[in-house]
């Protein structure tokens, strides 16, 4: 298919940085997405002599597999990867080639190490900002290891696959055929669900540091260099660098950077991470936290790291309704993400439960793909900004429902509808949705402290203004934090704040 000058002119360049020879095999029909994966092939094989383009029969049509000349690799995209997953094509092209993926070599061996056969299918939308990085992972695991397989499937391009599977939520990943996992998954959360996971004796002989920064959003990142920067010895504990910003879509409001995407500024945390002397732990989470001789933080893996101060940057997580039917229909009508999963509502009647800022402008968002959408909203008004609240009401496919209290999300497989209580009359209603996107705001991700620090009545970790904590030698930072705005410019500042009041405090008492 045409591409864009733009984009044409940024493929050039990374086409420059192949290694080696590329075989595009196409199975194509005579649908309209077939013709525009054969003007892809042929575009990508005219900006690059290393790629060559033939013909082939593959299990789905139209789909495309990427090898090297001779040889198989299992990589395969099902439908056009263009939107968020033209990155993944980019980067399968170099990789196929034989430029490095960015990998740990201990993961790489993890990889090598899997036994038996993969057979991985992934399913997503090409507006989801969540599926590239599970689409990257299981691509390199291809290359890696010879008895794994992985297609990447475009569901507006199988929609009936996708909906004989019932699948209403993306990425939502399937193993040889069974359904294996659905929401953001990394290479190591990949690599722990196969058997795989990072065992404590990986940490035994670990020396104890001057700061461990527990976690990898903004503020965690921020922390972490700052200390490093210092020249003291530092670790990073990450579930998963950016956190809660691998959630967000436009990012207008980073100062000095007019507009970037959550999953764009991960990695660039995580790269400036990488670039500084720092003992990063990945897809490690903490389990509890005692003051000894030294701060000391067990890992769910049963693992125990000492450091002479701690920073908590644990950030935060969506907020559930804690109705019956939301855990029993998640990723099966009730999501959280309407930009990942609005695509698979085409047409269809949606309910958003939130009047907030992110329940309106989901509401917005959703109102271009969806049949209805209604909107419910706990208080006896909308809270959004008002600009927000006048561009909803301009739609002509959207109801809101204020003083309404959500009771059950109702269905059998997947949702049919939801329950509400009217607060005004204590009347109970229900509305048909085969929907539910949640947008009620965000819970810290303190409860593995248990009561050692003290707490607000929600869960935040109070600090004073160098971020420390009710303990000695232990600061907290970012969104999981009594700090009044979660924002992710104050949450940066909050982790260069820990971060200098942990390296005061290390003068001054050790």
């Amino acid at each position: 298919m045409p591409l864009d000058a733009e984009i044409k002119s940024q493929l050039v360049q990374y086409l420059e940085l192949l290694e080696g020879d590329v075989q595009l095999n196409v199975s194509a029909g005579d649908d309209p997405v077939s013709q525009q994966m054969l003007e892809l092939a042929e575009e990508l094989a005219r900006l690059s002599p290393r790629i060559r383009w033939e013909r082939a029969q593959l299990p789905r049509t139209p789909s495309f597999s990427v090898n090297r000349p001779g040889e198989d690799t299992g990589i395969v995209f099902a439908g056009l990867p263009l939107g968020h997953e033209f990155t993944s094509l980019v980067l399968a092209l170099l990789q196929v080639s034989g430029r490095a993926p960015k990998v740990q070599p201990d993961v790489m061996e993890r990889i090598r190490a899997l036994p038996g056969e993969y057979r991985f299918e992934t399913y997503v939308s090409l507006t989801c900002h969540n599926c590239p990085d599970v689409v990257q992972a299981l691509n390199v695991m291809s290359l890696v290891n010879p008895n794994i397989r992985h297609t990447m499937v475009e569901g507006s391009a199988f929609k009936d696959e996708v909906e004989s599977k019932g699948i209403l939520a993306v990425p939502t990943v399937y193993l040889n055929g069974e359904f294996f996992e659905s929401g953001r998954l990394s290479l190591e959360d990949i690599l722990e669900k196969l058997g795989s996971a990072q065992d404590a004796s990986a940490f035994a002989d670990k020396a104890p540091y001057d700061v461990l920064v527990i976690g990898g959003g903004p503020s965690g990142a921020s922390a972490a260099i700052y200390a490093a920067r210092k020249g003291i010895r530092t670790g990073l504990v990450v579930e998963r660098f950016g956190g809660q910003v691998n959630d967000t879509l436009g990012i207008e409001n980073l100062i000095s950077v007019k507009y970037t995407e959550g999953p764009q500024l991960a990695a660039s945390l995580e790269a400036h991470i990488r670039d500084h002397d720092i003992d990063i732990m990945t897809s490690q989470r903490a389990k509890s936290l005692r003051k000894s001789e030294f701060v000391e933080v067990e890992l769910e893996n049963g693992a125990v790291l000492k450091s002479k101060t701690v920073i908590i940057s644990t950030g935060a997580r969506w907020r559930n309704l804690g109705v019956p039917g939301e855990q029993e229909f998640r990723n099966k009508g009730v999501t959280y993400c309407p930009h990942c999963d609005g695509p698979l509502f085409a047409g269809k009647r949606v309910a958003v439960i939130g009047g907030g800022n992110s329940g309106i402008e989901a509401a917005v968002d959703l109102a271009g793909v969806c049949g209805h959408v209604t909107v419910l909203e706990f208080m006896p008004e909308l809270k959004a900004d008002e600009v927000l609240q006048q561009r909803l009401g301009s739609l002509s496919n959207t109801t809101v429902i204020t003083n309404a209290q959500v009771t059950e999300i109702i269905g059998k497989e997947t949702v049919e509808g939801i329950a509400y209580t009217d607060r005004t009359t204590g009347e109970t209603k229900r509305i048909p949705v085969e929907g539910v996107f949640v947008q009620i705001g965000l819970v810290p991700n303190t409860e593995w402290l248990g009561d050692t620090l003290e707490k607000t009545r929600i869960g935040e970790i109070v600090t004073d203004k160098r971020g420390a904590t009710s303990m000695p030698g232990v600061f907290a930072a970012g969104d999981c934090t009594d700090s009044p705005y979660k924002q992710i410019i104050i949450s940066m500042g909050s982790g260069a704040t820990a971060a200098l009041g942990a390296f005061d405090y290390l003068i001054r008492h050790v």
